[in-house]
């Protein structure tokens, strides 16, 4: 998404390098939860990897997306996507996968987000305005975001039009407090630290006046600030 603050130029990185970026901040050996929409393509980024997928639905160890030849409609992520099977892949009940989850099993949840607020509030499963009344779409990102070590979140660094996703507080109901560890968008890397919101990298072509000026917080600028990596 252009924005009017941006140079026109710039649309930012698309969603599956915004996918690559986050897949390079998981440490092999990691037991990881991908959340419902860009979070679920981190898993075509991780080929050869030691790192160990969960799916909430009950399915460990999933592989990459689907290809058309590949699906089979019993193997499917939190985005009910096709995935493919891993060497060691295993099943289990929803009730199963939970007590992982709660259990403080999983090291990282990588998901997606409506809001992040400046101390790492995040808002996913409800846009009141939407009409889903009071149920939204909750799935498991609650239990992710308290029961992971880390919270990864993903996500375009504006709306369709126009407004910050990243505020100062948030106004649609929350998922869950002071959670979020790292914000990735198409636009930059931002680490929730104590201080603030820290800005550690930005894509190419843009300024830190431009990424602070559709970030509703004041930005913190990091002394190593660079070019968002891939």
């Amino acid at each position: 998404m252009v924005t009017p603050a941006l140079p026109g130029s710039v649309i930012g990185i698309s969603r599956e390098l915004m996918a690559l970026r986050v897949a390079a901040e998981i440490e092999d050996g990691s037991y990881v939860n991908l959340g419902i929409g860009i979070p679920t393509l981190v898993s075509n980024w991780i080929e050869g990897r030691d790192i160990v997928l969960q799916s909430e639905i009950g399915m460990l160890n999933t592989g990459p997306l689907a290809e058309a030849d590949q699906i089979d409609q019993d193997l499917i992520n939190a985005s009910c996507q096709p995935v493919t099977e891993l060497p060691g892949c295993c099943y289990f009940s929803i009730g199963e996968s939970f007590a992982m989850i709660r259990g403080g099993h999983m090291d990282i949840a990588v998901l997606g987000a409506m809001q992040v607020s400046e101390k790492g509030d995040l808002a996913s499963w409800n846009v009141p305005a939407s009409g889903r009344g009071k149920t939204g779409n909750i799935g498991g990102s609650m239990d992710l975001a308290v029961g992971a070590r880390k919270v990864i979140v993903i996500t375009e660094h504006v709306t369709r039009t126009g407004e910050p996703k990243i505020v100062r507080e948030c106004i649609y109901p929350l998922t869950a407090r002071k959670c979020v560890n790292l914000i990735v968008t198409n636009l930059a890397v931002i680490e929730v630290v104590s201080e603030g919101l820290l800005l550690k990298e930005i894509v190419a072509g843009l300024t830190t006046e431009d990424i602070q000026a559709v970030t509703e917080p004041r930005l913190i600028i990091s002394p190593d600030l660079k070019e968002l990596a891939l």
